[in-house]
């Protein structure tokens, strides 16, 4: 039996190990076919071979590494159950160590990119330079500087894992696997030229669907390999996740290269032939994960000790995953064509140009998508609508004045983040004080009433009694959690939200939030959860609040936003000076009036939408209930 344990475990680690080596020579290998063109392009010097293959070998190494660590994460946290008690089984603890030792791998990997990176930007072979010399330049250069980053997070991550025991660790070493792709995300082609604001959110997408959809395979073959238990239960999990990733993989990837080059240079550039080469691996996967579905996942319904055709197709997708990282490593290290014309000050720093003041028109009519923020608050309709229909169907009615609410909530994001008044908030303080007025107050009340937890737990089934916990039960224990009754306690949410308001106040804070697009990003996300948290602190950590104190919250929220407002409009100093000259637009009124505005709209908005939210409170405290002594429920579904 120790043997045949023994087998097992050095086969499954020859299998990632080989996908990692299909994954680095593929990536080598192109990049040494286009090193003449990209040091033409780039006008340097031949860094030699150590960086040209390494650079390439690394980082396609170190990316399967992430992608085995995120899966296996993923695996322990939903895909096999743990134990009754909450401690992790034999499966999940060992998918955990796992991860835990890939993320080990992935920090050793960026590490080393660090100083392959040096070499590769400088043109100095790496035998040359000691390690002072890349220390003192990895801080200089946007793409050693998220090596750095990367590195750090994945030792952080990997740390915490090989201290974990409890499945209630496991969701947030997921996230922690995930966040260390962000650097990767914000460097590269897509984080420059025009566009690349639309380039570097459909790559995130990419990479984290990817992640999920190759690490979790990785992670169900070696399970299956082994001979584990849940496998049927693993196996259809992972389908249905499979078959998001696919579409969310296709959608971005057609996104990212439809900005970075034109169709007339897809068959007459090196640049579009590795699009093709990784469109058709794509495709390959897609197909193989069909298959999955139409027989081994029917296979393992039949008979749970089935897992032939489900080792032997993985087998196949998993090589094909590695071709596939390898052709988007090399991909990466390829120059695209070169676009016509000079792009705008405007164009480059945020993505597109603001050639015309705003107008109504521009502001409601011109629209940009936000592939983030944008294709969430439509995938949020969506799911919301395809909840309320299920419950129809089974015959339980649902508030209609609940999902209007959802739904004009929704539509509130993608207006704030996708049309006019999304473009120009990066480059008009008011127009940032309206977008920060919706995200943090109206649309968060919107959608914390359309009482989405509620409509949930009404949807989804249970396990049943001895069966495998489910998205109902994850959910239950996420709500009872020590960190979501924290969070939600009503003084705790109302000091987050108090941070974001007075916190783009400070200089400093805004000059980095409105000029880097990753910053921008992250704030846009803190004003929807600050807001979000605002509205749901009511519950009190699921306990009921009585109606004063729920309203003591909106007011001292509003007095906070007239408080800030005045400050503002106070200043005379203008906030993002610097970055707001550097755009250099023929248009530009003046900054401090503009600012001066923002801060009318902060004072006196804030203070409108707070007060109308306290008078629904009020309205729903007083008015007549379906049963005489009820008290509406307050907190995250009031």
């Amino acid at each position: 039996m120790a043997s045949t344990a023994a087998t097992t475990r050095r086969l499954v680690f020859a299998v990632l190990l080989a996908v990692a080596s299909v994954a680095g020579v593929t990536a080598a290998c192109i990049a040494a076919v286009g090193l003449a063109d990209a040091l033409a392009v780039t006008g340097l010097s031949d860094p030699g071979p150590i960086t040209t293959y390494g650079l390439s070998f690394f980082r396609a190494a170190g990316e399967i590494a992430a992608m085995v660590a995120i899966g296996h994460f993923l695996f322990a946290a939903f895909l096999v159950p743990p134990q009754a008690g909450g401690v992790l089984d034999a499966d999940g603890y060992r998918a955990l160590r796992i991860g835990a030792v890939a993320c080990a791998m992935w920090a050793v990997c960026a590490a080393l990119l660090v100083g392959l990176t040096v070499s590769d930007v400088s043109g100095v072979p790496l035998t040359q330079l000691t390690p002072l010399d890349v220390w003192s330049a990895a801080g200089l250069v946007e793409t050693t500087a998220a090596w750095r980053t990367t590195s750090i997070l994945a030792a952080v991550v990997a740390g915490t894992g090989l201290a974990v025991l409890r499945w209630s660790w496991t969701p947030g070493l997921l996230i922690g696997g995930l966040v260390t792709l962000v650097p990767l995300a914000v460097t590269g082609h897509s984080s420059s030229g025009g566009a690349h604001d639309i380039a570097t959110n459909s790559l995130f997408i990419h990479l984290i669907a990817g992640s999920l959809w190759a690490g979790g395979l990785l992670a169900l073959l070696g399970h299956a390999i082994r001979g584990g238990r849940h496998t049927d239960v693993a196996a259809r999990r992972f389908s249905r996740l499979a078959l998001w990733c696919f579409a969310a993989m296709a959608a971005s990837g057609i996104i990212n290269a439809a900005v970075r080059i034109q169709p007339t240079d897809v068959w007459s550039s090196t640049y579009g032939l590795l699009i093709v080469g990784k469109a058709a691996a794509l495709t390959g996967l897609g197909v193989i994960g069909w298959r999955q579905r139409r027989s081994s996942i029917i296979a393992l319904q039949r008979d749970p000790a089935s897992r032939r055709p489900l080792v032997w197709l993985g087998f196949t997708e998993a090589t094909l995953f590695g071709l596939a990282v390898g052709v988007a490593v090399g991909l990466g290290r390829t120059p695209p064509p070169q676009p016509t014309g000079e792009p705008s000050p405007a164009e480059l720093a945020l993505g597109f140009d603001l050639a015309e003041p705003p107008t109504i028109t521009s502001v409601f009519f011109e629209w940009r998508v936000d592939v983030i923020f944008g294709a969430a608050a439509v995938a949020m309709t969506w799911i919301y609508l395809a909840a309320v229909l299920r419950l129809k169907r089974r015959g339980r009615p649902w508030s209609a004045r609940r999902t209007a609410c959802w739904v004009f909530g929704c539509l509130i994001v993608l207006f704030a983040t996708s049309s006019g008044l999304g473009m120009y908030m990066t480059a008009m303080f008011s127009m940032h004080a309206v977008v920060q007025l919706l995200l943090t107050i109206v649309a968060p009340a919107l959608l914390v009433h359309g009482a989405p937890v509620t409509l949930a737990l009404q949807t989804l089934r249970a396990a049943g009694y001895d069966a495998a916990s489910g998205p109902r039960e994850w959910l239950e224990s996420a709500l009872h959690s020590p960190v979501i009754r924290t969070i939600t306690q009503p003084w705790t949410a109302l000091g987050v939200f108090a941070v974001g308001v007075i916190g783009l106040s400070l200089p400093a804070v805004f000059e980095i939030a409105i000029s880097d697009h990753a910053a921008h990003m992250a704030m846009i996300g803190y004003f929807l959860c600050s807001g979000i948290l605002l509205f749901a602190g009511g519950s009190g950590g699921g306990e009921p609040v009585p109606t004063p104190r729920r309203v003591q919250m909106p007011l001292v929220a509003s007095a906070l936003y007239a408080l800030v407002g005045i400050v503002v409009m106070n200043m005379q100093n203008v906030l993002g000076d610097a970055f707001y000259r550097s755009l250099k637009l023929d248009w530009r009124m003046d900054l401090l009036s503009d600012q001066r505005l923002g801060g009318q709209i902060n004072a006196a908005g804030g203070v409108l939408a707070v007060l109308t939210v306290i008078a629904i409170l009020l309205v729903q405290r007083y008015r007549p209930s379906r049963k005489a002594g009820t008290i509406p429920a307050p907190g995250l579904d009031s």
